[in-house]
């Protein structure tokens, strides 16, 4: 039997555009990290199925292993975000089941630093009037 023959046999199924590089660079792109996560620091995997019909469309996700804090909402917003490449199998209709780890976590390095200023007596003033004597205070949080 000759590669074309054997071919026919299988049905094609749906594909991520781009691939699995493609597929993780899309995750990243449009995660967004929970609030309640961020605050609890909350690290970890959040995995889900899901179908996907021939039209490449996702529909049922469900979570498998969750990890809660908003994780598991986040992790099928994702997934429904998702869409794969239509496939054609001379008028079988094809549903597949997928699975997909969700991985959440925390920024590395956070940097806080306050900026102030103060009025020397030899210099003007670079402030706009104050009432009060305090020096104005500016805070910065700058992640990684």
């Amino acid at each position: 039997m000759s590669d074309h023959h054997d071919k026919k046999r299988f049905l094609n199924l749906p594909k991520y555009t781009g691939g699995s590089k493609a597929f993780r660079e899309f995750i990243a792109e449009n995660l967004r990290y929970p609030e309640t996560a961020l605050e609890a620091k909350v690290e970890g995997s959040v995995i889900v199925e899901y179908d996907i019909n021939d039209n490449g469309a996702v529909s049922n996700p469900r979570v498998l292993k969750g990890l809660g804090y908003g994780c598991d909402e986040e992790a099928i917003r994702m997934v429904h975000l998702l869409h794969f490449e239509k496939v054609k199998n001379r008028g079988v209709r094809v549903k597949m089941t997928s699975k997909t780890r969700i991985n959440f976590r925390l920024p590395k390095v956070s940097i806080n630093y306050t900026v102030s200023y103060t009025n020397e007596p030899d210099k003007p003033d670079i402030r706009p009037e104050k009432k009060d004597s305090n020096p104005d205070k500016y805070e910065y949080t700058i992640s990684f």
